[in-house]
């Protein structure tokens, strides 16, 4: 444990960081497992609005810092696939 101050300082800041950002991860795969389910029953307009919602949430996560920009893109990019993939099928 922190014996210092400031490494008590830090040990709280840590702890605050991670439950932040382990409600944006929570939210974020709860988002993507939407889209997915709607990939999975077919249903081409629900897929794309929860597409959507999913896209937003990646982003803002890559603007808070859980994700790296680059992470998030490549699941959107990934999800928007699987989307269209449904709509020409």
């Amino acid at each position: 444990m922190a014996s210092h101050k400031s490494a008590e300082k830090r040990a709280r800041q840590a702890d605050k960081r991670r439950a932040r950002n382990r409600g944006i991860t929570s939210s974020l795969r709860t988002s993507v497992k939407a889209v997915r389910d709607a990939i999975a029953s077919g249903d081409q307009t629900a897929a794309a609005a929860r597409l959507h919602e999913a896209e937003t949430a990646l982003r803002k996560a890559a603007t808070k810092g859980v994700l790296k920009k680059e992470t998030a893109s490549r699941h959107v990019s990934r999800l928007a696939k699987a989307v269209n993939k449904v709509a020409s099928a």
